[in-house]
């Protein structure tokens, strides 16, 4: 098999392309399609320095990686969530690749602050990815308005917005349907643009990156992650994907353009300030702060009483 662009021996098959390419070909053209994907929905624009979420996974670093290689002045942003040595795992990783490449690197470290993700699911009896979602939704939006970032800049690629798409399909969640995009505009004067530079490539795609340009990151799956709806819908993915290539990336793409617009009536007015906090809320309290008070009042109630002084 040769590779579609320069004719030398392919290393990769990209079958909803119908296309194979060599290593430095297979580089080239899955940093074009992030530029593409930047130019096309006007994400940000050279000028802009851009705040990476970057978790230690594959989608996150190669994005970052891709950001660089492609000449954007970015700054990554990584929390430490608490959930024992996969979090370690993470952390370490991330570090290193931003020390590898003179990159700077914002942490946040959860646990530190009595805040990581097992102890929020434990005092709320939360599942513990709806916990996790808040909390990095929260702190992502924080730590860029602390920050002076005006664009955050995520992973998630063409399986993760697929799943996500089939899932809101199947229950019909019209306000989730209406800020399904590749692009979400501030609605606060303390939100950050959010962008999804990979969502036209694949898992296996960054996957293949990552390989490629030597990016060491963690392999492992979240284990929280384990019966995760969104595995599921992944998986019913895979299977019409494999029977019939492109599936995700029409399925996608098609909504972006006809269905994601007939909704956009249903999204959700501009929202009010938290009352704690001062990020954006729907309600007096944002739904971080409801979180955290609930985590902080069950402790004090699971507190044991203190011991009765005898007077002497």
């Amino acid at each position: 098999m040769k590779c579609k662009r320069c004719r030398a021996k392919a290393e990769v098959q990209v079958r909803h392309h119908n296309a194979a390419f060599c290593r430095p070909c297979f580089i080239l053209v899955f940093q074009r399609q992030v530029q593409r994907s930047i130019e096309k929905h006007r994400m940000f624009t050279a000028q802009e320095e851009i705040l990476v979420a970057v978790s230690g996974g594959k989608d996150s670093l190669a994005l970052w990686d891709a950001l660089i290689e492609l000449g954007y002045r970015t700054t990554g942003l990584h929390l430490a969530l608490g959930i024992g040595e996969y979090s370690h795992v993470s952390t370490t990783k991330t570090v290193d690749f931003a020390h590898r490449r003179h990159l700077r690197l914002i942490t946040v470290d959860l646990e530190a602050q009595g805040l990581a993700v097992p102890t929020l699911a434990r005092f709320t009896k939360r599942p513990a990815c709806a916990t996790c979602g808040t909390t990095k939704r929260h702190e992502f939006d924080r730590m860029a308005f602390e920050n002076g970032f005006k664009v955050l800049a995520t992973g998630h690629n063409l399986d993760d917005e697929a799943a996500r798409l089939l899932g809101n399909v199947l229950h019909w969640q019209v306000h989730y349907l209406a800020k399904q995009s590749p692009v979400l505009e501030s609605t606060h004067e303390r939100l950050a643009r959010k962008v999804k530079p990979l969502y036209r490539v694949t898992e296996y795609e960054t996957a293949v990156y990552a390989f490629f340009r030597g990016i060491d990151y963690v392999v492992d799956e979240c284990p929280n992650s384990v019966g995760a709806t969104q595995l599921m819908y992944k998986d019913t993915l895979n299977r019409l994907e494999a029977v019939m290539p492109g599936t995700k990336l029409t399925f996608v793409r098609d909504f972006l353009t006809s269905g994601q617009p007939a909704f956009s009536a249903a999204a959700d007015g501009a929202p009010q300030s938290c009352d704690a906090c001062g990020m954006p809320s729907f309600g007096t309290l944002c739904s971080y702060c409801r979180l955290r008070r609930e985590v902080e009042t069950k402790q004090l109630m699971w507190q044991p009483p203190r011991a009765a002084s005898d007077g002497r």
